[in-house]
């Protein structure tokens, strides 16, 4: 029986995605470096199936069916004849995923999906080296935290069969997350575009001097953002009127950047080692301000707009 969700990857990532295929029911292997990745691996995924019970997202005992299904190991050619679904989840770069396809293509059936959770690579120059079956090739980009947003982007490539995306898609929101289909391969995907835009003229604000970064980030919290789960840009077009939206953007949008290179203000930062949290500076200094408070907030504020989302039957 084909009912496996193999997930090629031990990080945050994977564990996430791990998470979320075993509340679905499906055994869920994640697939690490070494036995001791993968066993941090399948520990972290439990967690997260902990978390989603403690928000009440789930029972106590669906989250102990769930964490039952999970399992970890380091040799993905032992589920070739198990795996339904199979999704790439390793570091970010091209020719580490380009071999690891390659490698996948070989030892999978044709009828085995493979997806790979990129953010910001095409699916297209993912699977080049593949040499079976290109058709079966298909972004997933979950969104992080994995196991707690709802979105996975499914980028059809340009060699990509369309029934076998719209089967990931209908698998995925069988998964209970909000999975999109995004019909061209090009950089960015879907939603990666619209925040691009977004931090674009964030950062250009700050850069002419128009608001502080405190200030941008608060317009962007407590005004359209707090809209946006239940109120998205194109409904937004709609009720307010499109010529009177014609208009705004008649008067608004030459004033904004149109930049086609990083802003000089990455450029500042960097240079200066300045990479953000990590280095405890970025934008931000991060000696006086929490990130660990920060990234709890947003977990908690995404688990109330997900219990809210259910029970109006959005999600």
């Amino acid at each position: 029986m084909r009912d496996t969700v193999v997930i090629i990857g031990g990080g945050k990532m994977g564990a996430g995605i791990a998470c979320c295929a075993a509340l679905a029911g499906h055994p869920a292997v994640i697939i690490a470096r070494s036995e001791e990745k993968a066993a941090l691996a399948k520990k972290n995924a439990a967690a997260n199936i902990d978390e989603l019970v403690e928000a009440a997202l789930y029972t106590p005992e669906q989250g102990e069916k769930a964490k039952a299904l999970l399992a970890a190991g380091t040799d993905a050619a032992a589920f070739t004849d198990s795996a339904c679904l199979v999704i790439e989840a390793i570091y970010e770069n091209l020719p580490l995923k380009q071999d690891m396809f390659k490698a996948l293509d070989e030892i999978f059936p044709a009828e085995v999906p493979l997806c790979s959770n990129t953010s910001g690579l095409r699916i297209t120059d993912i699977s080049e080296k593949c040499e079976k079956h290109l058709e079966r090739t298909v972004t997933t980009h979950f969104w992080f935290p994995g196991h707690l947003v709802p979105l996975v982007e499914v980028v059809v490539g340009d060699r990509t069969d369309i029934e076998v995306a719209k089967a990931v898609k209908a698998e995925l929101n069988r998964w209970g997350k909000a999975a999109v289909l995004v019909k061209q391969d090009k950089p960015g995907q879907l939603a990666n575009r619209i925040l691009q835009a977004v931090i674009r003229e964030a950062v250009n604000i700050v850069e002419i001097g128009l608001a502080d970064p405190e200030d941008v980030d608060t317009a962007v919290k407590m005004g359209m953002g707090i809209r946006f789960p239940v109120w998205g840009p194109l409904e937004h077009i709609d009720a307010a009127r499109l010529d009177l939206c014609q208009s705004v953007q008649r008067t608004v949008l030459p004033e904004i950047t149109a930049r086609q290179d990083p802003s000089p203000v990455f450029a500042e930062h960097v240079d200066k080692g300045e990479i953000g949290y990590e280095s405890g500076k970025g934008i931000y200094d991060w000696s006086v301000k929490d990130m660990d408070t920060l990234a709890k907030n947003r977990n908690d504020f995404i688990i109330y707009a997900r219990k809210f989302m259910t029970e109006r039957g959005l999600l």
